[in-house]
């Protein structure tokens, strides 16, 4: 075996190398590639250290203490050291990025300062504890402050003089331009002190004069600016209703209607009474003075109250005649009662609509009303009834001698598979039969219709209206069947019959005097042109109201084809103008009623065509027609001696003045409307001179207590006789 003796072996001591500062090479990490080691960066270190002015004992601890990146390194550094020291600087960026930083940090604290004096001035001006010197020299002392503050941050860019690039001058130059200096900045200060209280003494007047004027402004004018605000929340635009193109002769009818318009009428009635009522009213205007010339829009009337304070009032409670003490005693007790065998059809009525008012009409009731053989059922709500309750009652009536069927809101109880057992069990189980309602049955179809038109051949007015399911169809059933006798049709709110699809069927109505299309929309200028053309010499009433696509063309078309016309409605129709009444004053000369609500008509046209053709008016509905005032009045007053029922609802340029005058001179008034006029007072009401006057709408007057309102089915036809039609 082989042993081998160990030895030592003694190194020779290796050659001294001079020291050098590079330190030994450390091994590359992913924190070297985001921060530079301290060689990379020793010339940024050497040049933090001449700023900080660092002696040679601090250097060399900072070298002692390095570590692979400033922030790791300053950790290491004492506190003393690293108070001497400031912050770390890091990398340092490109010199363009360095000027941007910068200026940006200048400019934003110059912002500052300038906002911090602006408060401190302020605050002085309204306090009045400092003077215009202190806060200049407060103001060149917080500049020094900021200057020794960005001097110790280290981030303020050096001036001229302190790069060592200034010019050579001697003391007395410098201090000769520090005094100007100041001087020209002490006044710049005192300018922008004095300049800033006079603004702020003008702002301050401002909103004392603005404040003073919200304060004397009036309520009412608080209320139209809120209105005006929220205005946009409640107005409706309907653009198709707008910019709906009219048909090709339509168009030329309105050409024809404007070039009539731009030319001056003839001297007509409406036109001479226009001109008469147009020259008062300027006339008086201008004898005005021009103080009030703005106010005198109208000729004033003078009325002069006739009754004492308080007699009118005095007679609003009325005894009550017998017959209504009667009668509430019975809606009282409607339960116990057992027949109405031989009482009078016009009682019977009566007694049924104050049933259905106060929601006490029930199956018992009507019992009592088809037991026998009734000759006139008038229900007009029928909302209550069931299927079962109306077979009940109707499958064993006898409708021999049954004149007048009224069952008005019956679309609960009467769908068609019902009617071969009630009311429609044979071809003619009403023989008789002159008038049928049957107003909001929504689930009569065309096939219901044509049984009841079947089982009633001499039925001389129909009321279909809210009937949603019948089409044209049924109108040609109408037609076919009733053609030669028929005499009023309401199909008001039927949204499926098409105007002109049912025009044909129309037309062969021989005898058609009332035809009611309220509520339609489709109905236009065409079709009526069509229809009135064919039937309006036998038309007494029309019903056009809510059909808004209608204009003065038709109105012109209406007067002259209809010249026995005694009622028109025209509610709701914006595109009327002044010239489509004139048409009407000159050829429709018999209007007994006229409703004109929701219109644009002006106060002298109103007025025209009551002086014109007011004579025979019985009731006049002017309701929400902004622009009536006293011209309407007077006319009135002169010439609508026989006005049975008046509607100034929303007339609010009407004053205690105007409505005295007409209900004093109107001896036959009865009922007056005046909802929403606020602007009558007790003048009026105490000082009028008409004891037989109902007004309805006034503050806490009752609306439906006192008030008899006519039913449009009580007579059996509203223009024709009963004898004449058969």
């Amino acid at each position: 075996m082989v042993v081998l003796r160990s030895r030592e072996v003694l190194l020779a001591d290796p050659a001294p190398k001079p020291q050098t500062n590079r330190v030994s090479p450390e091994p590359v990490t992913p924190v070297q590639l985001r921060e530079p080691s301290i060689r990379q960066s020793s010339p940024s270190l050497t040049l933090n250290l001449q700023n900080h002015q660092l002696t040679s004992e601090s250097a060399s601890i900072t070298e002692s203490y390095r570590r692979r990146s400033l922030r790791l390194a300053y950790k290491s550094i004492p506190v003393d050291v690293a108070f001497k020291m400031g912050p770390p600087r890091r990398r340092v960026p490109p010199a363009s990025a360095r000027l941007k930083r910068t200026k940006g940090l200048r400019s934003k604290m110059r912002r500052m300062w300038r906002i911090k004096l602006l408060m401190k001035m302020v605050g002085d001006l309204e306090r009045g504890k400092r003077s215009k010197v202190d806060v200049a020299n407060e103001k060149l002392e917080e500049k020094k402050n900021i200057d020794e503050e960005q001097q110790f941050k280290g981030r303020r860019t050096y001036s001229r003089e302190e790069k060592g690039k200034e010019k050579l001058i001697d003391d007395a130059s410098v201090s000769n331009g520090k005094d100007a200096l100041e001087l020209e900045l002490k006044s710049k200060v005192k300018e922008f002190v004095d300049s800033l209280g006079d603004k702020l003494v003008l702002e301050n007047e401002r909103q004392t004069r603005n404040s003073n004027t919200r304060i004397n402004e009036s309520r009412m004018e608080q209320f139209r600016d809120i209105a005006r605000k929220n205005a946009s929340r409640f107005a409706h635009f309907d653009l198709q209703e707008e910019e709906e193109p009219l048909s090709p002769q339509v168009g030329v009818e309105m050409t024809s209607v404007e070039e009539n318009q731009q030319i001056e009428d003839w001297p007509g009635p409406f036109s001479t009474a226009m001109k008469i009522i147009r020259d008062r009213t300027n006339k008086h205007n201008s004898q005005q003075c021009p103080s009030t010339l703005e106010k005198a829009k109208s000729m004033p009337i003078t009325w002069i109250p006739r009754n004492s304070q308080g007699s009118n009032r005095s007679r609003a409670f009325v005894v009550p005649s017998l017959q209504e003490l009667c009668m509430k005693v019975l809606v009282k007790n409607y339960e116990a009662v057992t027949s109405l065998e031989h009482i009078p059809d016009a009682l019977r009525h009566r007694l049924c609509r104050l049933l259905c008012d106060c929601r006490k009409m029930n199956c018992h009731f009507l019992d009592l009303l088809v037991r026998g053989s009734p000759t006139e059922i008038r229900v007009k709500d029928c909302s209550w009834l069931t299927e079962e309750e109306f077979v009940k009652c109707f499958e064993d009536c006898d409708t021999s001698n049954l004149t007048v069927l009224q069952l008005d809101q019956c679309g609960r109880c009467m769908p068609d598979y019902v009617l071969p057992a009630t009311l429609a069990r044979s071809s003619r189980s009403l023989p008789v039969l002159i008038t049928l309602s049957l107003a909001g049955a929504c689930r009569l179809s065309d096939v219901g219709l044509s049984l009841l038109v079947s089982s009633a051949p001499t039925i001389r007015s129909i009321n279909l209206s809210q009937c949603s399911l019948l089409t044209s169809t049924s109108i040609d059933t109408l037609a076919d069947s009733l053609g030669s006798v028929l005499r009023e049709l309401y199909i008001d709110d039927c949204q499926s019959l098409d105007p002109m699809l049912i025009l044909p069927a129309l037309k062969k109505f021989e005898h058609l005097e009332v035809l009611s299309l309220a509520g339609n929309p489709t109905v236009c200028d065409d079709f009526v042109r069509q229809f009135v053309v064919a039937c309006g010499h036998n038309m007494k009433e029309l019903v056009l109201a809510n059909c808004v696509k209608l204009t003065d063309s038709s109105m012109k078309i209406i007067a002259e084809t209809c010249p026995g016309l005694c009622a028109l409605h025209l509610d709701n129709l914006r595109k009327l103008t002044d010239s489509g009444l004139g048409y009407l004053a000159n050829g429709c000369r018999g209007i007994q009623t006229l409703k004109l609500c929701l219109n644009a008509f002006s106060d002298e046209a109103i007025a025209a065509f009551v002086e014109t053709a007011g004579e025979l008016l019985k009731e006049l509905s002017l309701n929400n027609v902004k622009k009536v005032g006293n011209n309407t009045a007077l006319s009135l007053a002169r010439h609508s001696r026989n006005l049975l029922s008046l509607d100034l609802s929303w007339c609010r340029n009407l004053a205690d003045e105007a409505v005295g005058l007409i209900v004093d001179s109107c001896l036959s008034l009865r009922v007056l409307k005046l909802f929403g006029c606020s602007q009558i007072t007790n003048v009026f009401l105490d000082g009028h001179s008409n004891p037989e006057l109902e007004i309805i709408g006034l503050k806490m007057s009752p609306v439906l207590e006192h008030i008899w309102a006519p039913d449009s089915q009580e007579f059996l036809l509203r223009y024709s006789s009963m004898n004449s039609s058969m």
